[in-house]
């Protein structure tokens, strides 16, 4: 087939991105929607840019060695693109191409301006716009400056901001391609950009114009501030008018230049309000022709709005689907599991299976519905409740959705859902549990019977068996999550620290009495995995040749499946890895994020657990985990006399202190078992991911799968169908793992709207330093240090005194717990995993810290406040 050069811009649409890039195409679509006003123009393709290259060997050689370049190595990007950039400007225009374009021009006017634009292949998708990357050249005249802007519009695809991006988002460079864009020029009166959705807060129902003079480089320059209206239900519901002191207009004869606007005029709209609606009205044609919310560029001239470019706005949060049109409010699962990650298809359906309650996945993440609880005002007050003590920004967020007063439809409570049945339900959950250790040690002991059976039976089962078999497994597993003396258990525990909390600062103004109260709590499993460490470093520490490999292996790497048989080869080895087997046994099936099935638990990447080890040598002497653990007790036994003994001179002060210490009794009886629940589930998941991953390998054998991992990408049920018909859907599983990596670049909201408006809430009190970070106190006690900010366990890099900082720490993270001295997570409540182990080990500790990885800089003194609530920034 014939190469073709140039097309009509009248001739392309959405399915042409690999002809004309992603803007070339969106324009192309945009021309065919009824009452959308394009201007006309053609576009280079793709294979013009081809046949550049193709006579420009040195740029090939250029490519080699810009994909062997670091992302984060700005000085050799630099380099490398800009050597590449001239190396393409230099090169003649290839004479059939030359022609291409000068044909084209005469057909639409070879003496007008034109605007020439780059249109990358990789550019405005659904999943990366990479707006701003590549150049634009307005008011060109004339074929020979024509073909020249072409020319730099190829060469734009190598700016540094652009390959740096496409390095950091695992894109080929040689998988892009460059078309140009070449337009008649408008010259307007006004111009600037449309979001369709309010690009700060997600709501879909809130469209803001930006709008100034003349052309848009002023306002996307920054040369001025625009004008913003905001557009709901076609009604301007804010507006404010900037002064414009400054616009950008085409020059006769080519080119564009700055000028000053007259006084008079600054201060008027650039739009009328109707103007301003009747451009939303657009916008929202143009939104339901793509089926996505839409970044829109615009130029208003004398006879109406011209569209110069429309590109996804890709930084919005997705909205669960619905099966209705009301409107309804979640509440994220990531910020309670401490885990706000984004899930791979087969963690989130897995987890979605396995929960006690309805879950939706948007953007990777899992949220409940909580609209019908909010309706009915006693299921309001107990879900805002929970909520608080959970998170507090959930519930202000929550809050700020009731006091709008229409978004949730309040309701009175009916018989069935009402009052009498919710005190049934609560007379249930509070029903009395006797402070009993043998309760606790019966359940985890059911609990470990319960794995054991289901790792028995599943043995024999693969095909649609294996999935037939799942189903019954996930049963037992709901049946095991809500036995009602588990339930009681864990409630018994949370309920006597509140208890002790509330009553004691009451009695004794003692804040967060119950900080210390619980430190050493028996049978805290999560804590005793990080104990468990510990011990063995203890039997690594006298083996120089074991501490050698380890360093090795940290500093260079090596292949999981090989470490264990290689560190057995060194003096020592053998006992080294025993004692790591038999942590591994235990504690194998956790990993950073183990609520995602997919991710790789410590069995299959021990390697992970390496500089842990190596920080304990470091950091501790021998027998540290005995020494804390004892030390904890004595500290917990000396506050339980402390406290009782003032109790007893207070009024009723003997029956204070009786009471006081029972609720001791029942809180250091249950809290620990907090922990277990969330073990068991996680000791599942790994017996269910052995089982898929071997079902996984039968299908790599059958050549129906490329990778085992592939079924990371397919949902539950979607892995079943593949089993039941041997086929898989290939462009599926690109198009799950392009929308993965694209999660990674949104935050997850604590509350999200059936409108996409994310909300997080806000902290509202007083009494902290104006410049300090607020948070939850979760951990009595105040201490100073070094703050590491740590995104991934396997990097840290932690010294005795260091305060952990991090986005979120579930059970997985709790060996590192041992050598820090205070914690600072970005999500988190008073009960959640990192909270309790957190008291369990005595470190001062702030949850919920809005941002604290991105405020706090890693290596800079900070002073946590674990009583108060709040970071100091010191230095």
């Amino acid at each position: 087939m014939s190469e073709q050069y140039v097309v009509e811009l009248r001739e392309v649409d959405e399915a042409q991105v690999a002809v004309v890039g992603g803007k070339g195409a969106q324009l192309g679509g945009l021309a065919r929607i009824d009452g959308v006003r394009v201007p006309d123009g053609f576009c280079v393709t793709t294979d013009a840019f081809r046949r550049v290259l193709a006579d420009a060997p040195s740029v090939g050689e250029l490519l080699d060695r810009l994909a062997q370049v670091n992302s984060a190595d700005p000085e050799a990007i630099s380099a490398l693109s800009a050597e590449i950039r001239r190396s393409i400007e230099g090169a003649a225009v290839p004479a059939e191409i030359a022609a291409a374009i000068t044909g084209a021009l005469a057909r639409h006017g070879e003496d007008a301006a034109y605007a020439v634009r780059s249109s990358a292949t990789a550019e405005d998708l659904p999943t990366a716009s990479f707006a701003g990357q590549q150049d634009t050249y307005l008011n060109v005249v004339g074929p020979a400056e024509v073909l020249g802007h072409v020319s730099r519009c190829w060469a734009s695809l190598f700016t540094e901001r652009a390959v740096t991006y496409r390095q950091r988002n695992g894109i080929d460079h040689r998988t892009v391609h460059m078309a140009v864009v070449v337009q008649r020029m408008v010259v307007p009166d006004a111009s600037g950009i449309l979001f369709t959705a309010d690009p700060v807060t997600g709501d879909r129902r809130l469209a803001t114009v930006d709008a100034g003079f003349g052309l848009g480089e002023a306002l996307v320059s920054g040369l001025v501030n625009p004008d913003v209206f905001a557009v709901r239900d076609d009604e301007v519901v804010a507006r404010t008018i900037a002064a414009k002191q400054r616009a950008v207009l085409a020059v006769p004869g080519g080119g564009t230049q700055e000028v000053a606007i007259e006084e008079r005029r600054q201060e008027q709209p650039a739009l009328t309000d109707g103007q301003a609606v009747e451009l939303v009205r657009l916008g929202r044609r143009i939104e339901a022709h793509f089926g996505r919310p839409q970044d829109i560029e615009w130029c208003l001239v004398d006879d109406g709005f011209r569209i110069v470019q429309s590109r996804p706005i890709t930084t919005l949060f997705p909205i669960p689907e619905a099966d209705d049109q009301a409107n309804h409010v979640y509440v994220s699962v990531g910020h309670g599991q401490m885990m706000t990650d984004p899930m791979k298809p087969l963690g989130y359906s897995m987890w979605q299976l396995t929960a006690m309650v309805p879950m939706h996945e948007a953007g990777g993440r899992l949220f409940v519905d909580v609209t019908a609880r909010l309706a009915a005002p006693a299921s309001r007050a107990a879900l805002l409740d929970v909520m608080g003590k959970g998170d507090p920004l959930i519930r202000d967020a929550l809050e700020t959705v009731l006091a709008r007063q229409d978004f949730v439809p309040l309701v009175e409570d009916t018989p069935a859902a009402g009052p009498q049945a919710g005190a049934a339900r609560a007379r249930a959950a509070s029903a009395p549990i006797e402070t009993d250790p043998g309760i606790v040690k019966g359940l985890i002991q059911r609990s470990r019977e319960s794995v054991a059976a289901l790792a028995r039976d599943i043995r024999t089962k693969s095909g649609a068996a294996l999935f037939d078999f799942l189903e019954e497994a996930f049963a037992e597993h709901k049946r095991v999550l809500a036995d009602p003396l588990s339930i009681k258990a864990i409630m018994a525990g949370m309920e006597a620290t509140w208890w002790l909390n509330d009553n004691l600062q009451e009695w004794l103004g003692e804040k967060n009495a119950a900080d210390t109260l619980t430190l050493s709590a028996p049978g805290n499993v999560t804590s005793e995995m990080g104990l468990a460490l510990l011990d063995v470093a203890d039997v690594i520490r006298p083996l120089p040749e074991v501490r050698a490999f380890l360093q090795d292996v940290q500093e260079k790497g090596l292949r999981d499946e090989d470490f264990l048989d290689e560190l057995a080869k060194r003096e020592g080895g053998i006992e080294a890895r025993a004692a790591i087997e038999v942590y591994l046994d235990l504690y194998g099936m956790r990993c950073v994020g183990e609520i995602d099935i997919t991710r790789p638990r410590w069995s299959e990447r021990p390697t992970t657990l390496v500089p842990v080890i190596l920080d304990n040598i470091r950091n501790f002497g021998p027998d540290a985990a005995e020494r804390r653990f004892e030390e904890g007790r004595e500290k917990a036994q000396q506050k339980e006399a402390d406290v009782l003994s003032r109790l007893r001179l207070l009024p009723e002060g003997d029956s204070k202190a009786d009471e006081t210490q029972r609720m001791i009794e029942r809180v250091r009886t249950f809290i620990g078992y907090r922990e277990y629940p969330k073990y068991g589930i996680i000791s599942r998941y790994f017996v269910y991911k052995q089982a898929l991953l071997a079902e996984a390998d039968r299908l790599v054998q059958a050549g129906v799968l490329a990778g085992r991992e592939d079924v990371f990408f397919l949902t539950f049920q979607e892995f079943r169908d593949v089993v039941r018909t041997g086929q898989v859907d290939e462009q599926l599983l690109r198009q799950r793992r392009d929308a993965f990596r694209a999660y990674h670049a949104l935050t997850p909201p604590r509350v999200l709207t059936s409108d996409g408006e994310a909300l997080t809430g806000a902290y509202r009190r007083e009494g902290i330093p104006a410049d300090a970070l607020p948070g939850v106190a979760v951990s009595a006690g105040t201490v100073e240090g070094r703050a590491r900010v740590v995104l991934d366990m396997a990097d840290a890099d932690l010294e005795a005194g260091d305060i952990l900082v991090t986005p979120f720490t579930d059970p997985s993270w709790s060996p590192l717990f041992v050598g820090i001295a205070g914690l600072v997570t970005e999500v988190g409540g008073l009960m959640t995993h990192g909270a309790v182990i957190a008291r369990e080990y005595g470190l001062p500790a702030v949850v919920g810290v809005e941002r604290a990885t991105r405020l706090i800089r890693d290596g800079q003194r900070i002073r946590v406040h674990g009583s108060e609530g709040y970071v100091e920034l010191l230095s």
